[in-house]
């Protein structure tokens, strides 16, 4: 028999109301769970005036009261908790742990739900042993404001497992309608969930291009499909497998990526990663068009180079894909470098190195 949450009920604490965040833990809140959001004392106090809002399915929901907590510090003087969900971008990750550390001992396990793989060995080196759950969110969530979520399309969670408290909170995150799954295997969920991250997101942002236009242009597709390879070739050289993640067949995107000709592989692809992103724009082009001087390329094709390095995988189309973008971020060529020019992106990847041309 499953717990009643409405009866006996989580304490969790969320760092950070974003999309995430604030889908996951209002989710819980509304069936019953007590959740605790932190976040800066502006916003705190924006969402303790006008409350959470989630808009899923056709239903709106209206959260009037979130506990909101300008600090871990004042968080910390509430009685304890059982679980923190962390979903904070990974450029954030280093800040937010100089802000945990001294409170390492008060915190209860983290489920880290961002993207990437490096995440939770820092946060498992700053914090101690033990204190770190992998997780994923697979589910399309946006966010219109301070406190105004949507979900684009729902999909799932995955929960690694290994904490007496997994098994617990997974079924905590179904009864709250997030469609939870249990993961044996921390590092499949999680480069699994990498490799989906990596479609159109770079070449996008690089280009100011839609997914839609990188998908259709013969030249980037193979720059698409190189990358990928190259991400799962890294997992190959690890012993690391492609899992399905709630709602996403990983493994048959891997299939095609790897065995079927371009030719084929191009009228199947583009549809469904497209469907997937919705109508929106990847996450890379929004964060450098509104003006942000970070970006989390360097902790998903980023990550695909390091590995790859230490495992004898050559990267290069990651390895461009990387560099440039983070040029972009930091400054060191205007936006315009490559707006609507793939023809320069891919003669920078021909000249990478032999046998490296779309």
């Amino acid at each position: 028999m499953k717990r009643d949450f409405r009866s006996h009920p989580l304490r969790v604490l969320v760092f950070g109301a974003g999309a995430i965040g604030s889908y996951i833990g209002g989710s819980l809140a509304l069936h019953g769970n007590q959740v605790v959001f932190i976040e800066q004392p502006e916003i705190a106090a924006r969402l303790r005036k006008s409350g959470l809002h989630l808009e899923i399915g056709d239903q709106r929901y209206h959260l009037p009261e979130p506990q909101v907590e300008p600090s871990i510090a004042e968080a910390m003087k509430l009685p304890g908790f059982d679980i923190a969900l962390f979903s904070l971008k990974s450029f954030d990750t280093a800040a937010a742990l100089e802000g945990m550390r001294p409170f390492s001992a008060l915190l209860p396990p983290i489920l880290c739900l961002q993207n990437g793989v490096d995440n939770e060995p820092a946060i498992e080196k700053a914090l101690g042993a033990g204190k770190v759950i992998a997780g994923t969110v697979t589910s399309a969530v946006g966010r219109r404001g301070a406190g105004d979520i949507v979900l684009e399309r729902l999909r799932g969670m995955g929960v690694a497992t290994g904490s007496s408290i997994s098994p617990l909170l997974v079924d905590a995150l179904d009864q709250a309608g997030l469609n939870a799954r249990l993961f044996p295997d921390a590092a499949a969920m999680k480069w699994s969930k990498l490799v989906t991250n990596l479609p159109a997101n770079t070449t996008s942002a690089i280009l100011d291009m839609t997914p839609a236009e990188v998908f259709a242009h013969p030249g980037l597709y193979a720059l698409e499909i190189a990358q990928l390879r190259e991400a799962l070739a890294v997992m190959r050289a690890q012993d690391i497998p492609v899992v399905d993640l709630p709602g996403t067949p990983v493994r048959l995107f891997a299939f095609a990526i790897r065995r079927l000709p371009l030719s084929i592989s191009h009228l199947v692809l583009p549809r469904a990663v497209g469907g997937g992103r919705g109508a929106k724009m990847p996450s890379f082009h929004i964060d450098l068009h509104s003006g942000r001087g970070v970006s989390e390329v360097t902790y998903l094709n980023g990550a695909v180079v390091r590995a790859g390095e230490k495992n004898g995988v050559p990267t290069p189309a990651n390895r461009l894909l990387t560099s440039t973008l983070e040029d972009l971020f930091k400054g060191n060529m205007p936006l315009s470098a490559f707006r609507g020019r793939p023809e320069r992106l891919l003669q920078l990847y021909a000249s990478a190195g032999p046998g490296t041309t779309p």
